[in-house]
């Protein structure tokens, strides 16, 4: 099975991490299935949030009989250090635990800093003189944040978007991560499911050996699949370099990772949705992104006034007012007949 080290927390855990994030749109009983089920088959990293609704609540209702043989990380969005405080009781107490692996600061607008009025770090340290965290990390979509989390020193681990269509600004931050020794976890190894071919994606993780992967898993038939790779790791060959290949050709140049964070739209559009619907037909097909429902979020985009308040949050500087359009432009040529897709009913998106 392959392992990974996260640098200086000398945390080593199994090559699949577990996202939680998903599990929230299931029941409790469905998740808790998947997070044993993945627990009996070597994964012993499970990363949630406390935005993550409910995810937190299952994951401790799955995994408290094994709690001391697993590595829980989760986050804070908490704008100052009492709320931090109070964050963290309550993800303590819906884990069933009484101590985080990894307590990460949730993709904040700023690297976090003892003194920078915030009370944040403080807070963090306090919760680690107490035994309640064991190390501070930080999750980011910002290069120049995590950039900055990297060269100060104060954190053990980052996470970030990072997949086989990352730029080299990515890879630069890999490689200050090794410097560094800090470990790099990486999110949305599927490009938002732009990415469909989990084999690929993980030999591609497989060549860095300070990257964490989590896959979000909602579905046994994904699990499976991760699965599947512990004891058949895939690997870099040259098939899968000619499919990498082929896939950063397609995907070069602004594309909406859909991270969410340009949300909510003051006009009510799904942005984050809507901005990819055309990448999203063209790579993972269904019958629903046509359906009567898809074609009003769609539709939707015409009530757009151009603000540009989502452009303001992106994290990736995106013109989304453009990508819109021509996704609307695109989808409307797709319903009308005018542009011919292949759709299937049951597709993995």
């Amino acid at each position: 099975m392959d392992r990974v080290t996260l640098g200086k927390t000398g945390i080593t855990v199994c090559r699949n991490g577990f996202g939680a994030l998903p599990i929230q749109r299931i029941g409790k009983e469905d998740a808790a299935y998947l997070v044993r089920k993945a627990y009996e088959n070597g994964v012993n990293f499970f990363d949630t949030a406390r935005a993550y609704t409910d995810s937190e609540e299952k994951l401790g209702y799955a995994t408290s009989s094994f709690r001391d043989k697993i590595f829980i990380a989760t986050k804070t969005a908490a704008k100052n250090g009492e709320d931090l405080k109070k964050d963290l009781e309550t993800s303590l107490s819906l884990l069933k635990t009484d101590y985080i692996d990894i307590y990460q600061f949730h993709n904040p607008p700023f690297c976090p800093k003892p003194g920078d009025g915030t009370g944040l770090y403080e807070a963090m340290l306090e919760a680690k003189n107490e035994g309640k965290i064991r190390h501070i990390g930080i999750t980011n979509h910002r290069l120049g944040v995590a950039k900055e989390a990297i060269e100060s020193g104060l954190y053990e681990t980052l996470q970030f978007p990072f997949s086989y269509i990352s730029g080299e600004k990515e890879m630069e931050l890999l490689a200050m991560c090794r410097e560094k020794e800090m470990g790099f976890i990486a999110m949305k190894g599927l490009a938002g499911g732009l990415l469909n071919n989990s084999r690929v994606c993980y030999a591609f993780m497989s060549q860095f050996d300070n990257v964490l992967p989590i896959w979000g898993v909602q579905r046994e038939r994904e699990l499976d699949e991760w699965l599947s790779y512990n004891d058949n790791p895939p690997v870099m060959d040259e098939e899968v370099k000619s499919i990498i290949e082929k896939d950063r050709k397609e995907l070069s140049g602004d594309f909406c990772r859909g991270c969410g964070y340009c949300m909510p739209c003051p006009m009510g559009i799904q942005i984050s949705e809507c901005a990819r619907m055309i990448q999203m037909i063209r790579r993972s097909p269904s019958e629903g992104q046509l359906g009567t429902d898809a074609q009003a979020m769609m539709a939707n985009i015409h009530n757009c006034v151009k603000c540009g308040k989502c452009m303001d949050k992106c994290p990736y500087s995106l013109p989304i007012p453009t990508l819109l359009e021509k996704n609307l432009e695109d989808y409307e040529a797709i319903i009308e007949g005018r542009i011919e897709v292949a759709i299937t009913k049951d597709a993995r998106n």
